[in-house]
């Protein structure tokens, strides 16, 4: 009996796929390892391995399809074995569970390289009748769909004619957009973009979705405190200088996540989730930061930041940061995070307040270090400040446990040397 392959879960949040692409076509011969297909999850691109041996007998779900978790994608099996779609799921479409051909089997989805070139972007006329799902497979086949004369209700185009069109080479071309004048400059009567609307990724519109929910559904107060960021400067400086010839050179937000743990030790209460009928206290700190990647942000973690040294965290959050841009990561490595930083001060933005990343029930904003007036033993002196804002759900952390975690953080950020011990 062939293997039924199912879209698997790849992240607590994902709930739908797009099948970007099949990297292999009914008939070949298919050996446990091989990739089968690329998978546009909400937080990265990424191959569907197989982890079984045998003939792909059977597709389910062709390019450009939206999967729900669980939904068949392809059989393995026997050369020459038939093999049915699944009842009433030929097509698997979001939100639809798919009923089981045979006892289904997972593969798993790997991450896959970053494209080298610039995702296209697909011109659509807002008056242009066209499905969600066309349009959306209109974008990742590159095709034109001003083109395509539609086949549905009052001549809307529907995915049968974008399928049909994708075999049309005439038709995958799009418009090449507003090109900018040599030296990088615009003329004054030029577009300053390509006027266009264009369907959300799946990362996107799960951010979207997510964000919202969170402020909605949070109840978030913010509290602000101002740190003297000169210590922590200054041995930054001494460091990267005794350390010139190592590889480990932390950085300010490394020292910033490993004061985040030892705050988060010191006062556990922040620690913690709201789960519907209580609240969940974590034994082991997560800490997860805010990385910015092409059409999206995710949160990779550094687990049990509590128990390693801010050159443990230096090295691993490097490494995160460098998978996350390349949509490299794990999903066991973007999710499970207990407390979430987020620095835009290398941005230059002095102060800001971020939005709780769920389940979490606290998130730290960092600004940038500002040289300013300050008083130092009733002088006035040049001083380096650098502001904090805790963002909480008030749920679980009321303003007195938020203060007591912001004094703890500004204690550590302002003697920085205890973060070595």
């Amino acid at each position: 009996m062939a293997n039924i392959i199912e879209t698997p879960k790849l992240s607590d949040t994902m709930s739908t796929g797009t099948l970007v692409k099949w990297l292999k076509k009914e008939g070949d011969k298919i050996s446990s390892g091989d990739m089968l297909a690329e998978v546009e999850t909400d937080k990265a691109t990424m191959e569907l391995e197989s982890f079984f041996d045998g003939t792909l007998v059977k597709i389910f779900a062709q390019a450009g399809t939206c999967v729900a978790i669980g939904a068949p994608l392809c059989a393995i099996g026997e050369p020459g074995e038939k093999v049915e779609a699944p009842i009433g799921n030929a097509a698997p479409k979001a939100a639809e569970p798919a009923p089981h051909a045979a006892k289904p089997k997972q593969a798993s989805l790997v991450p896959m390289a970053a494209p080298t070139s610039a995702s296209f972007v697909p011109t659509i006329d807002e008056r242009l009748k066209i499905s969600p799902l066309a349009k959306k497979i209109a974008a990742q086949q590159q095709i034109n769909v001003s083109c395509i004369t539609g086949s549905g209700p009052g001549g809307r185009i529907v995915k049968a004619d974008v399928l049909a069109a994708a075999a049309d080479s005439t038709k995958i071309k799009q418009p090449a957009p507003v090109a900018p004048l040599a030296g990088g400059t615009l003329s004054r009567t030029t577009p300053i973009q390509e006027g266009r609307t264009m369907p959300a990724s799946n990362m996107r519109a799960t951010i979207a979705k997510r964000l919202l929910e969170s402020k909605v559904n949070t109840p978030h107060f913010y509290l602000e405190i101002e740190v003297d960021a000169e210590p922590l400067l200054a041995l930054r400086a001494q460091l990267n200088a005794s350390l010139k010839a190592q590889e480990v050179k932390p950085s300010l937000n490394d020292f910033i996540l490993k004061a985040s743990a030892e705050a988060l030790r010191r006062i556990p209460g922040v620690n913690s989730s709201w789960v519907g009928t209580g609240i969940q206290y974590h034994a082991a700190v997560h800490v997860s930061f805010a990385v910015a990647i092409e059409d999206g942000l995710i949160t990779p973690v550094v687990k049990d930041a509590h128990t390693k040294s801010v050159f443990q965290i230096s090295t691993e959050a490097k490494s995160l940061g460098k998978r996350a841009n390349e949509k490299k990561l794990k999903p066991e490595e973007f999710t499970g995070g207990t407390f979430c930083v987020s620095n835009l001060g290398m941005m230059g933005i002095k102060r800001f307040s971020a939005i709780i990343n769920p389940p979490n029930s606290a998130i730290v904003a960092v600004g940038a270090a500002v040289a300013k007036p300050v008083v130092k033993n009733s002088q006035i002196v040049v001083g380096q400040t650098m502001v904090l804002t805790l963002s909480c759900d008030h749920r679980v952390v009321n303003g007195a446990l938020g203060a007591q975690f912001l004094g703890e953080l500004k204690d550590l950020v302002e003697k920085p040397a205890t973060l070595l011990i």
